[in-house]
């Protein structure tokens, strides 16, 4: 039996980062967060435990929230990923943006992004929650700083804000 096995050094992988194409040859061990942060410049999430727990790292690949540490670039062939700055370019999360600076629901910004991205998923979701389930939901994200009531205060208040802003529509 060979002790050196031929394993493939690079990969590449063609995807789309915040809405551009983007096409690379990278390492096959290359960890998502990574990749946006050194090879893309994109520098909003944070590689924070390396180990999925703190959240810090959360960003969307086709539609859902992931930790980006935890999935490799090579992984990723063909996927959709939006971080912080494509989801802030679009406006998407514009308001949540403007309610987390009101409440003060940010202090050093290292789990900020994170928290964004977690929270946009919640306010996605058609029916109305209350504090319990929106804590629940930012339960896999990690702030040393806030204590979590502004950033909880934050999500509600955008939440209620989208809602009623949505029922004059849905009157037309």
């Amino acid at each position: 039996m060979s002790t050196s096995a031929s394993f493939q050094q690079h990969v590449s992988v063609r995807l789309t980062v915040n809405g551009e194409t983007v096409h690379r040859d990278v390492e096959a061990r290359r960890h998502l967060v990574d990749f946006l942060r050194l090879d893309l410049g994109l520098t909003g999430s944070h590689a924070g435990c390396e180990q999925g727990v703190c959240g810090a790292c959360t960003l969307r690949v086709n539609g859902d929230i992931v930790r980006g540490c935890l999935m490799l670039v090579a992984q990723l062939d063909g996927a959709e990923i939006w971080t912080v700055e494509g989801l802030s370019e679009t406006g998407e999360i514009r308001d949540l943006q403007d309610e987390f600076i009101r409440r003060n629901a940010l202090q050093c910004g290292f789990c900020t992004p994170g928290m964004l991205l977690t929270a946009a998923e919640l306010l996605a979701r058609p029916e109305e929650l209350g504090r319990e389930e929106i804590r629940e939901h930012l339960s896999g994200n990690y702030c040393r700083c806030t204590g979590y009531e502004a950033i909880v205060d934050a999500v509600a208040s955008t939440m209620a804000a989208r809602r009623e802003a949505a029922e004059p529509e849905a009157a037309r």
